[in-house]
């Protein structure tokens, strides 16, 4: 495997090791079938829901009731409409997508738990390691931070373009659209004379004109949830990357 790797990477948000990210690891998973399959139904369902469109096709798809399925005993599932738990299954197709974590490159090994939170054990019966993803985890930053603009009314890719301009004081190694379609993820080198992921993120909303504009909900569509190291980023599809730079992605 190869070993430049500046981040993390997740199979999954909810369990799993946080294991380096290699350009070969990154590249598979945008590349990947099923990444593309996942982000195009969200999409599709999303939008025949907003425009009233005829959902019967999605509600007789196999992966459909297969979620409905895993949650026939959940009363509050079962009693929404058709509409609202085709939502549910979409938000559930972006949950698990693969996840990078851009802000670090290491977490400490720690026991592995079950849900009751005892060790679990291999077949020689000594404990499991693995790199759980919790701030207080954390080993090394990466040097990169992560910047979100969300449910945008503008096409995100205008707002990328602000960060073309002869003079921009960012240096961006990843741009792309996030699974919604309405938003725009930044994976931007750190700038420590600024402050804290935080104040690295208010300035460069700043720089890209988005503090204070609302998006499609009438919220902010600045995300300041990346302000947590560990935030995940859910992996994109190829064709909506709008830049990569992966030497500087990749390697300090």
């Amino acid at each position: 495997m190869e070993q430049n790797y500046r981040f993390c990477y997740q199979e999954n948000q909810f369990w799993g090791d946080c294991v380096p990210c290699t350009p070969a690891v990154f590249n598979n998973a945008i590349d990947d079938a099923m990444t593309a399959w996942k982000i195009d139904m969200r999409q599709k369902v999303e939008k025949a829901i907003q425009n009233g469109a005829a959902l019967d096709n999605f509600i007789k798809m196999p992966e459909f009731e297969d979620f409905c399925m895993k949650k026939q005993n959940d009363k509050n599932f079962t009693s929404l409409p058709h509409a609202m738990q085709l939502l549910q299954w979409a938000t559930s197709l972006k949950s698990s997508l693969p996840c990078f974590i851009f802000g670090v490159k290491d977490f400490v090994l720690v026991e592995k738990t079950d849900k009751d939170g005892k060790p679990v054990l291999d077949k020689k019966g000594k404990p499991i390691l693995i790199h759980r993803r919790k701030l207080e985890g954390i080993e090394h930053l990466s040097g990169e931070f992560m910047f979100d603009a969300d449910k945008l009314v503008i096409d995100p890719q205008e707002i990328y373009e602000r960060t073309l301009v002869p003079g921009f004081p960012w240096k961006v190694n990843l741009a792309h659209k996030t699974s919604s379609g309405h938003g725009l993820r930044l994976v931007c080198e750190t700038r420590p004379e600024l402050g804290n992921i935080a104040d690295n993120q208010i300035c460069l909303a700043r720089n890209l004109n988005l503090m204070g504009m609302t998006g499609s909900t009438g919220k902010p569509v600045v995300d300041d949830s990346c302000i947590d190291a560990t935030r995940i980023s859910y992996c994109p599809r190829r064709e909506d990357i709008y830049f990569i730079d992966e030497q500087h992605l990749f390697n300090f």
